[in-house]
């Protein structure tokens, strides 16, 4: 049925599955690995399946977005298979295990930024950051500052915008400033990120440093 339906459903064409290499998984008779035995005694069948597409680039891009590059992601199937020993249902579960591969999008970053002079609590620091000619700036952009260990966007410390907290601007680069009231006092190792608002994402990262 699946298989017929891949071929009349457009949507379904573009997705795949792996090959059928366990026993169909239903219909069981409950807390055991025996098929119907009911009066209607179904036939046993492949239920329970997992297909998967990659959403292709007309789908993802936006305007502003830089576009990407063909086959920017890959993903392969590792294993895919039937519990058996599950009996609560009269389906055994499946599972699959999937590879991904995000492949860059650039090979240079889109924005480079460092920390300039000693940074600490008891005064104002200073960042200055550059961007290539085709990067799609906006006055929403900001500069994180973030500990080594960062997982998210959000886990800021402080940040700084990058229109209203400039303070230098010339051909090759410009200066913003942030404020020493929101640098950690007890300092440690951090890192900058230059937030970029049109492309939601984090675009250029800085050196590690001391504060």
């Amino acid at each position: 049925q699946l298989n017929m339906a891949k071929k009349k459903e457009a949507f379904l064409k573009e997705f795949k599955e792996g090959p059928l290499l366990f026993k169909p998984t239903y219909k069981f008779d409950l807390y055991s690995d025996v098929y119907d035995t009911s009066e209607k005694k179904r036939k046993p069948a492949w239920t329970d399946r997992i297909l998967w597409k990659v959403k292709n680039n007309s789908e993802t891009s936006k305007e502003g977005e830089f576009p990407e590059e063909e086959n920017s992601i890959s993903i392969s199937l590792t294993n895919y298979f039937s519990h058996m020993s599950y009996g609560i249902s009269d389906h055994k579960p499946v599972t699959g295990t999937f590879k991904l591969e995000m492949k860059p999008l650039v090979s240079d970053p889109l924005v480079t930024l460092n920390a300039e002079g000693e940074w600490s609590a008891e005064h104002d620091v200073l960042i200055r950051y550059s961007a290539g000619p085709e990067f799609p700036s906006s006055a929403w952009d900001w500069i994180g500052l973030f500990q080594m260990n960062f997982r998210h966007v959000k886990d800021y410390v402080t940040y700084a915008w990058v229109e209203d907290d400039e303070i230098a601007s010339n051909r090759d680069s410009k200066q913003v400033y942030m404020s020493g009231s929101e640098i950690p006092k007890m300092g440690g190792e951090f890192l900058l990120c230059y937030y970029s608002n049109n492309l939601q994402s984090i675009v250029g990262i800085s050196e590690p440093f001391q504060v």
